[in-house]
C-alpha cells in the first residue's frame, strides 16, 4: 500500500486524522509541521502567509522522508497546491491524498479555539484557502468531509484504503 498524505488547510483536522490512520495501519506518523524551517516558523507566527519559495525546501524534506517509509507512512501536511502534492507524488510513487474538506467559518473557529497551542493564527486561515486548489479529479484522492466526526472520518479512510474505491 502506498504512502498517504492527509491534506488541507489549517484547523481541518489533518494532523489528528492522520495520527489516526497510522495507528490503525501501524505505520509511522509525520507531522509536516514539525519540519518547517526556523525563519518559516517565525513567518507564520508574525502572521505572514507561506510563498512557494518558503515552501520548497519544506516539502523536498517531506517527500525525503515519505522515500525513506517503502513500507508506509503517513504524513499530515497541507499540500494545498497541486505543484506541492506532484513534488510529493515524485518522491513517493502511488502516493495516496486524503482531502479534509472543511468550511472557511469551521476552519476559522478551530483554529481560534487552539490558541497559542499551535503555530498557525488565525489571521492567515484566509490565506490557506486564496492558495487551495482543489485536488478532487487528481488521482488517489479521496474527499473527508471536515464537519464529520473524527471516528466516521477514520471510517470512510480506511474503507477506501482496503477497498480501493477513489472518490
Amino acid at each position: 500500500m502506498a504512502n498517504i498524505v492527509v491534506m488541507g488547510v489549517a484547523g481541518c483536522g489533518k494532523s489528528s486524522l492522520a495520527r489516526a490512520i497510522a495507528t490503525q495501519l501501524d505505520w509511522p506518523f509525520i507531522e509536516g509541521d514539525a519540519h518547517h524551517s526556523p525563519a518559516n516558523i517565525a513567518k507564520m507566527r508574525g502572521g505572514a502567509p507561506l510563498t512557494d519559495a518558503d515552501r520548497s525546501g519544506w516539502l523536498a524534506r517531506l517527500g525525503a522522508l515519505l522515500a525513506a517509509a517503502p513500507g508506509g507512512a503517513v504524513l499530515a501536511c497541507s499540500a494545498l497546491k497541486k505543484s506541492y502534492r506532484e513534488q510529493l507524488r515524485a518522491a513517493s510513487p502511488g502516493l495516496r491524498f486524503v482531502f479534509i474538506d472543511i468550511g472557511r467559518d469551521l476552519a476559522l473557529q478551530r483554529v481560534a479555539e487552539r490558541g497559542d497551542r499551535h503555530l498557525f493564527p488565525v489571521s492567515l486561515v484566509d490565506s490557506q484557502f486564496a492558495t487551495l486548489e482543489s485536488p478532487l479529479g487528481e488521482p488517489g484522492v479521496l474527499r473527508v468531509p471536515g464537519d464529520r466526526p473524527p471516528g466516521p472520518q477514520l471510517q470512510l479512510v480506511l474503507a477506501w484504503l482496503h477497498g480501493g474505491q477513489q472518490q
